[in-house]
């Protein structure tokens, strides 16, 4: 049998299709080996640019720009932000190529090209989405073909508009509605694009008294509809949803074509769930948005195209009114905006296609059936069957079982905590399971939520099974902290609110335990002092806290927080001691506290010191002179008398105690060396610590295997800290003051507050007698 001839191609498209190729893989590999053309960058004009110096630059130094410019310093991060790009990507790319190469074509072969290409593509969307004997408008902002339908309306309402302009609006005045929970913005770019007042916007209340909070309510958009045609006004055109851009949920789509059908209005229906209609199970909410006067769709985040225009089909009789709109051009090079599509399609195919968007709306169903099995989690969706957005949060279940503590239905500002921690909760699933697609989301009534919306990010991430697994796994490990954390919030703050040294700082945007501040107890400072002190004491607080062995994290807050000297605590776990905390951090901070009075006092008993030091070594000389005589101060008869007669002058020594703050005798000193001399006994070993290794600070005993102890964590700490100030203390203090010499001080002294070990006291004075 013989084999069908082979077609041979373009060599120009040929060619194209080649360096897109490699242009692609060098850029997503990063990899750029030749160095050639630098030595022609030469200056050949002082005032041009730098990359336009010379005689231009080669391909591979354009793409290393390029490069540079798109990744920057991701490369030496080792983190890479573009997203991978695949088959179906480069022929979307490769349309963009194509259409500035179909460009260049003689006119009526350029006519033929674009309208093939725009009919095909515009019969396939509406086969594809089931938008029977519809038109098409491709559109870069996926805000102007929604703009261009408004004006195809109004100039079908107003039939001097196209001459007369806005003068006709003034006698019946336009109205346009739209959903409270329509994108935020959406109203008022129509309103600035079409010339009109924002009083010629009117915003729908969703349902208040029952069904979806989501869904707009139908029986007072008629009351609205009725009041303003009584008024004169004209009902312009409706925007309804389906899929909310916050939570995915569908507006009663039927209901609201019968009532724009009764007051001759223009139903314009957008959001995510338009994407099922290509599916072979359908809603029965969303299949009423196939008759619906025009919708938007975007087919390239559902379908992982990059760069493809948005669609907007509509339906109208009148082919001289679109044009006048701007739905239809007559410039062929506007209509090879539906080439990228146009490629992408064929390549995918009806199979790809709907695989595509089947396998976002299964993640989602997957995400949502482990959801319901796992407590204190609330889903907030309209139609769990069918709906590909899932939008959940935590919120604790005042019904269960605690161990202790209070929940969240004992404390003010419970809304606000809870949001704290599911926005909290949010961006540790984005962090560690970024290929989710997850990501947080501000809800008027649930308030912040996570929302996972496979249809916009699983095709350009390539989101599996597996990683909503993983998802639902690092979720079940998050629920027990928040848990944990939102119980034992109002016992934190009860146990600093007994320490009279610490303040609670009330901050319910703050994601964790609590915040606390130690306030210094001298209240004798005036405010500036007070302010410099309450920041040193808490800075290195914060750093004593942060290097003990616990899994608790301290953190001076937010970068942006209205608090300053706080110290901000962490999640916390079921095992936590809150009371053994709290008693730890103030603990600490008192220790700091008297450490750093010692030290700031210290310059003054130094001072004082020195100067009874003085004065005693003086007295001390005056009683050398008239004990050895005049002639003994000679320098040569002082030696000869000394050689003849010697004196037997007694060393009467000083050491100076800076903790007391004066001078004391080193006599008992020198007796009690000499006898320890003849009888050295080791140190005194330090006490260790009960703890057992790996154990972490405020575990509660029994909580847990690490909770073993059997000695309290706040002793150790404060043995550790007082052994540390002792140290201090110990190195400075001890200075002898000898008599002769006030500008010598002898090393051999010791000092006279030496302590002398336990167990060795009886024994010491013993051989003292």
């Amino acid at each position: 049998m013989d084999k069908p001839p082979v077609k041979m191609m373009d060599p120009t498209l040929a060619e194209m299709g080649n360096h897109l190729s490699g242009a692609m893989k060098i850029l997503e590999s990063g990899k750029l080996g030749s160095e050639q053309g630098k030595e022609r960058r030469k200056l050949s004009w002082k005032d041009i640019p730098g990359p336009l110096q010379g005689d231009g630059q080669d391909v591979v130094s354009i793409l290393q720009l390029v490069q540079n410019l798109m990744h920057g310093d991701d490369d030496q991060q080792g983190h890479r932000r573009m997203q991978y790009v695949g088959e179906q990507g480069h022929m979307a790319l490769l349309g963009h190529s194509l259409a500035a190469f179909i460009s260049v074509l003689e006119r009526e072969r350029l006519r033929k090209l674009t309208t093939r290409i725009l009919s095909d593509t515009t019969l396939w969307l509406c086969r594809l989405f089931r938008y029977e004997n519809g038109s098409a408008y491709y559109h870069e902002d996926d805000r102007e073909g929604l703009l261009k339908v408004c004006r195809l309306v109004i100039n079908t309402h107003y039939e001097e508009y196209a001459t007369e302009g806005f003068t006709v609006l003034s006698s019946k005045h336009p109205v346009i509605y739209q959903s409270a929970a329509c994108r935020p913005g959406l109203g008022q770019h129509l309103c600035s694009q079409l010339g009109l007042p924002l009083s010629s916007l009117c915003i729908v209340p969703c349902n208040t008294m029952f069904g979806s909070l989501h869904q707009m309510d139908v029986a007072l958009l008629d009351k609205l509809i009725k009041d303003d045609c009584e008024s004169g006004k004209v009902p312009l055109l409706l925007i309804a949803n389906a899929g909310t851009p916050g939570a995915g949920h569908t507006d009663k789509l039927g209901r609201l074509k019968e009532l724009c059908v009764q007051y001759n209005m223009w139903l314009h229906v957008e959001g995510v769930n338009l994407a099922t209609l290509c599916l072979g199970q359908i809603s029965s909410t969303v299949t009423a948005a196939t008759k619906c006067d025009s919708m938007t769709l975007t087919p390239g985040p559902w379908l992982g195209l990059p760069a493809v225009p948005a669609v907007t089909l509509y339906r109208h009789e009148d082919p001289a009114l679109s044009f006048t709109a701007g739905l239809t051009s007559s410039q062929p090079v506007e209509k090879l905006r539906a080439l990228p599509l146009w490629l992408s399609l064929q390549y995918l195919g009806h199979d790809g296609i709907v695989e595509r968007i089947k396998h976002a709306s299964q993640l989602s169903q997957q995400l949502l059936e482990h959801l319901k099995t796992l407590a204190s989690i609330k889903t907030s969706v309209e139609d769990e069957l069918n709906s590909p957005v899932v939008v959940f949060r935590f919120s604790q279940d005042n019904s269960a079982p605690s161990s202790g503590g209070s929940v969240e239905g004992y404390f003010a500002g419970e809304r606000d905590i809870i949001d704290a921690l599911n926005r909290w909760l949010g961006e540790q699933l984005v962090q560690q399971v970024p290929l989710s697609g997850v990501d947080v989301v501000e809800l008027e009534d649930e308030g912040t939520c996570v929302r996972f919306s496979p249809l916009m990010t699983a095709a350009a991430l390539g989101t599996q099974e597996n990683d909503v697994a993983a998802l639902v796994e690092k979720l079940g490990e998050m629920i027990p902290v928040l848990c944990c954390t939102l119980r034992f919030r109002q016992d934190f703050k009860d146990e600093v609110l007994q320490q009279t040294s610490l303040s609670y700082i009330e901050d319910l945007s703050w994601p964790g335990l609590g915040v606390v501040r130690y306030e210094p107890r001298n209240t004798d400072l005036d405010e500036d002092k007070r302010q410099q002190t309450v920041e040193k004491i808490n800075s290195e607080l914060l750093m004593k806290l942060m290097e003990l062995d616990t899994d608790l994290e301290f953190s001076c807050g937010p970068e942006f927080c209205e608090e300053t000297n706080c110290i901000f605590i962490g999640m916390a776990t079921e095992d936590l001691d809150v009371a053994e905390l709290v008693e730890t951090i103030g603990s600490v901070g008192r220790d700091i506290e008297e450490s750093g009075k010692l030290f700031e006092n210290m310059t003054e008993v130094v001072r004082r010191g020195i100067q009874e030091a003085e004065l005693q070594l003086q007295k001390a000389n005056e009683e050398k002179l008239i004990e050895e005589g005049v002639l003994r101060q000679i320098p040569l008869v002082g030696s000869v008398l000394n050689w003849f007669s010697p004196v037997q002058a007694s060393v009467k020594g000083r050491t100076f105690n800076l903790a007391e703050g004066c001078l004391d005798s080193t006599e008992p000193v020198y007796s009690i060396k000499a006898q320890m001399n003849t009888e050295a006994s080791p140190d005194s070993p330090k006490s260790s610590s009960k703890r057992f290794p790996g154990q972490k600070l405020f575990r509660r005993h029994g909580a847990g295997s690490d909770s073993i102890s059997d000695t309290s964590s706040v002793s150790h700490l404060e043995e550790s800290f007082r052994e540390t100030a002792q140290v201090q203390v110990t190195d400075v203090e001890e200075a002898e003051v000898p008599q002769e010499n006030p500008a010598h001080i002898p090393e051999d002294t010791a000092s006279s507050d030496q302590r002398v070990p336990e167990g060795q006291e009886t024994e010491s004075v013993d051989n003292l007698r």
